[in-house]
């Protein structure tokens, strides 16, 4: 019974191009801000290389972040194809709080190097005013599992364009990561992790088309 082979289905996990504010090394969080000409072209060739997985993608989901709608938009384009898309604020980045805005380096001038880190890195400190990657995942992860994973379980293929905290967050469940590896994790813009799940919700395989 154990090498019976179970269906499994696809997931693709997509951060979203570079933005504007990655590129000028600002803490962005809930800022709607555009792709950099960069992303533009990171989400295209995202899309090229999801079109040679021929893989028939049933469902589409989003943040409510337009550089994570517009990564969608460009790489569907790019696949010759239009999916049901459902746009939801629970795949958001995480909340940076007082720090959004803030160059990446000026606030390490202001608040000290350690403390920026800490913000940053660790699992359950979150920034004044803002979340933590555990907050983070805790709004994350109930709507995944909800509504994600579910058609995932059900067979339907997805694929999904967010952000690098949301998806951290995900991660960590499908990758089986404790806190302390979750926060060294680097989900890099615009580079698709594709994972063959199973109809038990077990991870089968996973492909990162680097």
């Amino acid at each position: 019974m154990s090498n019976i082979k179970l269906p499994t289905s696809i997931l693709v996990l997509l951060r979203h191009g570079q933005s504007e504010w990655n590129l000028a090394n600002r803490f962005t969080g809930w800022q709607d801000v555009d792709l950099s000409p960069r992303g533009i072209e990171e989400a295209r060739e995202a899309g090229r290389k999801l079109k040679n997985l021929s893989v028939k993608f049933d469902q589409a989901f989003t943040s409510k972040l337009s550089r994570a709608q517009k990564t969608l938009d460009l790489a569907l384009e790019e696949m010759g194809i239009e999916l049901p898309t459902e746009r939801d604020e629970a795949l958001n980045e995480r909340d940076y709080g007082d720090l959004v805005g803030q160059n990446k380096d000026e606030a390490r001038e202001k608040f000290g190097e350690e403390q920026v880190r800490i913000w940053r890195r660790s699992f359950d400190v979150a920034p004044p005013n803002g979340e933590s990657l555990k907050d983070t995942a805790d709004r994350t992860l109930p709507y995944f599992n909800e509504k994600i994973m579910s058609e995932v379980k059900a067979g339907k293929n997805i694929l999904m364009s967010a952000h690098g905290n949301s998806l951290r967050a995900i991660a960590m469940q499908l990758d089986n990561l404790s806190p302390e590896e979750v926060v060294k994790l680097e989900i890099p813009t615009g580079v698709p992790l594709v994972y063959e799940i199973d109809e038990t919700g077990k991870v089968v395989s996973k492909k990162i088309l680097s």
